[in-house]
């Protein structure tokens, strides 16, 4: 007797591609999707850029609730030399965030150190005793005063843990969808956490050409479903 198993395999969605050539692929990560494995959890922007390139390896990492540009090598030399430019501080990356009101200055600099919050993990908490250094620009791009709300661009100069986030919400400012770090309700003010990595400069690792790769959010839309 024959037996038929049916098993239905569910497709990896389709990449968004922003770039690509022989040393690097770069993607647009959706919110709500890991960058890499976790415990429970094998889904994940690296596995999906494994199903499309068996050579891709992960350079650096977004937040899962973040989404945004997400850089993988494709070669141990390219994945080497761009640790190395974050290494060096010089990939230079922007951010777009929805944040709750707006800063009383359009543009400053918040220097915060942070340290993980143990008993709240993965949480990070400010900690001017044995937090590491942690420093980001900031500046309003728009503020919509029907619904108390900033578009603002944010530059982080170090690269720590929830960095962005925590710098918001010290601001008195946290960034709106954010159920993680939230302040009075904000995050019930959207249905994903507004924070987007909308560009990265750098020079490329193997042929030092200057990059300048952009994804532009769509946090308007949201804006408009507030209004």
């Amino acid at each position: 007797m024959l037996l038929y198993i049916q098993k239905t395999i569910n497709p990896m969605p389709a990449l968004d591609i922003i770039f690509e050539d022989e040393h690097l692929l770069i993607l647009n990560k959706p919110e709500g999707l890991l960058s890499v494995p976790g415990r429970t959890e094998p889904n994940c922007l690296h596995a999906q850029a494994l199903s499309y390139n068996a050579n891709a390896r992960v350079v650096h990492r977004l937040d899962m609730a973040t989404s945004g540009i997400m850089i993988f090598a494709k070669s141990h030399a390219s994945q080497k030399a761009m640790g190395h430019l974050f290494e060096q501080r010089k990939v230079h990356k922007t951010y777009h965030a929805i944040i709750h009101g707006k800063p009383i200055k359009d543009e400053g600099q918040v220097e915060l150190p942070l340290i993980c919050d143990w008993p709240n993990r993965p949480k990070q908490k400010v900690c001017f005793d044995e937090g590491k250094p942690a420093t980001t620009l900031y500046a309003v791009k728009t503020y919509f005063e029907q619904v108390n709300a900033s578009l603002v661009e944010l530059s982080p100069i170090t690269g720590r843990s929830h960095q962005l986030r925590v710098h918001c919400l010290e601001l008195g400012h946290p960034i709106l969808g954010d159920n993680l770090y939230n302040i009075e309700g904000s995050h019930l003010r959207a249905p994903r956490l507004l924070l987007h990595a909308t560009k990265i400069v750098f020079d490329h690792p193997i042929t030092a050409e200057p990059m300048h790769v952009s994804h532009a959010s769509d946090f308007e839309s949201f804006i408009q479903k507030l209004t």
